[in-house]
C-alpha cells in the first residue's frame, strides 16, 4: 500500500556526512510515523531516527546529536542528515513507514535499503 523509494547511501570517511531521502507513494501527511533504521550481520534491526505526523521526533543514543531527522513536504519525503559519521554507523538502512486506516490497523512499510559505509 505504500512504497518507499530510498536514495544518498554511499560510502563516506570518519567524521564525514551523508544525507538519505525516502520518498513514499502516498501523501507523507497521511503517514503516522516515519523513520529510518539500521541492521548490520548478526544483529537485529534497530532504529536511527524516527519522525511522528505530529514533527515529534526520536533518536537511538548513540546518533542524538550527530543525525538529524526532518520532512520535506514539496518533495513528499523524509530525509536523514548524518554528520560526523563513525565506523559504527555502517549498516544497510531501512525507510520505515507506520500507516493505515486507523490505529488499530497500522502496519509497517519498508524500504529496500540502502548501504552506508563509513571507511578510512
Amino acid at each position: 500500500q505504500v512504497q518507499l523509494v530510498e536514495s544518498g547511501g554511499g560510502l563516506v570517511q570518519p567524521v564525514g556526512s551523508l544525507t538519505l531521502s525516502c520518498a513514499a507513494s502516498v501523501n507523507i501527511g497521511s503517514i503516522h510515523s516515519m523513520g529510518w533504521y539500521r541492521q548490520t550481520p548478526g544483529k537485529q534491526r534497530e532504529l536511527v531516527a524516527s519522525i511522528t505526523k505530529g514533527g515529534r521526533q526520536d533518536y537511538a543514543c548513540g546518533v542524538k546529536g550527530r543525525f538529524t531527522i526532518s520532512t520535506d513536504n514539496a518533495a513528499n519525503k523524509i530525509v536523514l542528515r548524518m554528520n560526523s559519521q563513525k565506523p559504527e554507523d555502517t549498516a544497510v538502512y531501512y525507510c520505515n513507514a507506520l500507516y493505515g486506516s486507523n490505529w488499530l490497523r497500522l502496519s509497517n512499510y519498508w524500504g529496500q535499503g540502502t548501504q552506508v559505509t563509513v571507511s578510512s
